[in-house]
C-alpha cells in the first residue's frame, strides 16, 4: 500500500536531497583537484563523469523543488509541467507556465507580441541559457547513470553517441562547477518566477549579471593555467613537508 505524501513533505524531501547531493558535489571536486594535481589521468576522467553524474542529480532535485514551492504551482500546472517526456522539456514546460500564470496569457503563443517586451526578451533568454549552456549537463546525465562513463552508448546500445561523447569528453571540472553556478543562478530567477512576480522583475538583472559572468568565465578561463596551478601547489607542499622533515629529523 502506498502512503500518499503532503506536497510540504515532498518539498522537504526535495530540500533535503539537494543537500546530500551538494555535500557529494563537493568531497568529489576535492577529490577530483588532488586527482589533477597528481595528473592521475583515469582518476581525472572518472571523477570529471561523477560530478557530471550528481550535478545532472541535482539539476533534476531542484526542478522537483520548484515545482513543489509554497504559494507556487497548482495541481494541473505541476501535471502539465511533469507530462513532459525529457528534462529539458520540463524545465522550458515549467518556465512557459510560469509566464503564463504571472502575465495572465492562458492559450496564445509567447512572443513579443502578447507579452510585454521585457517580459518576452526575459522569457527568450531563459529558453536560451536552458539550450545553449545547461541542456548537456541535463541530458547527459541518463547515459552516466547507466554507467556509461566515457564511452556513451546509443539507445540501442550498438555503437557510440557521438555528441554525448564529445560533450563529457570536453568537460572538466572547473567547467563543470561554472555550469553549477549557471543553474543555480537560473534556478533563483525560476523560483522567484514561479513565487513571486514582483521579485522576478525586481531581480532579474541581477541574477542575469551572474549568468553573464559565469559564461565569460567557462568560455575564457584557461583549464591548463588551473591545472598548472594545483600541480605546482602539490610540489610546493611535498617540498615543504621534505624540508619540515629534515629539520625535524636534525632536532
Amino acid at each position: 500500500m502506498t502512503m500518499t505524501i503532503t506536497d510540504n513533505k515532498l518539498y522537504r524531501f526535495h530540500v533535503k536531497n539537494i543537500h546530500s547531493i551538494e555535500i557529494a558535489l563537493s568531497h568529489s571536486a576535492i577529490a577530483a583537484r588532488s586527482a589533477i594535481a597528481e595528473q592521475n589521468k583515469p582518476a581525472i576522467k572518472s571523477f570529471v563523469s561523477l560530478n557530471a553524474l550528481l550535478l545532472g542529480a541535482w539539476a533534476e532535485n531542484r526542478l522537483r523543488k520548484l515545482l513543489y514551492e509554497s504559494n507556487g504551482l497548482s495541481v494541473v500546472e505541476r501535471e502539465s509541467v511533469t507530462s513532459q517526456a525529457t528534462q529539458l522539456d520540463q524545465w522550458k514546460k515549467l518556465i512557459e507556465v510560469a509566464f503564463r500564470k504571472h502575465y495572465k496569457i492562458p492559450h496564445a503563443l509567447l512572443s513579443d507580441e502578447s507579452l510585454p517586451f521585457t517580459a518576452s526578451a526575459r522569457y527568450t533568454v531563459l529558453n536560451k541559457i536552458l539550450c545553449s549552456d545547461l541542456k548537456s549537463v541535463i541530458e547527459i546525465r541518463n547515459k552516466l547513470a547507466h554507467g556509461q562513463w566515457i564511452y556513451p552508448l546509443n539507445n540501442e546500445g550498438t555503437g557510440i553517441e557521438d555528441g554525448k561523447y564529445q560533450l563529457l569528453k570536453n568537460e572538466n571540472l572547473p567547467s563543470l562547477q561554472y555550469k553549477k553556478s549557471l543553474l543555480t543562478s537560473l534556478s533563483d530567477i525560476v523560483h522567484d518566477l514561479v513565487v513571486s512576480l514582483p521579485t522576478f522583475e525586481r531581480d532579474f538583472d541581477g541574477n542575469y549579471k551572474n549568468i553573464t559572468n559565469t559564461r565569460s568565465n567557462l568560455k575564457n578561463r584557461s583549464y591548463e593555467k588551473y591545472v598548472s596551478q594545483l600541480v605546482i601547489k602539490r610540489k610546493k607542499g611535498i617540498s615543504l613537508r621534505k624540508k619540515h622533515s629534515r629539520v625535524a629529523k636534525a632536532l
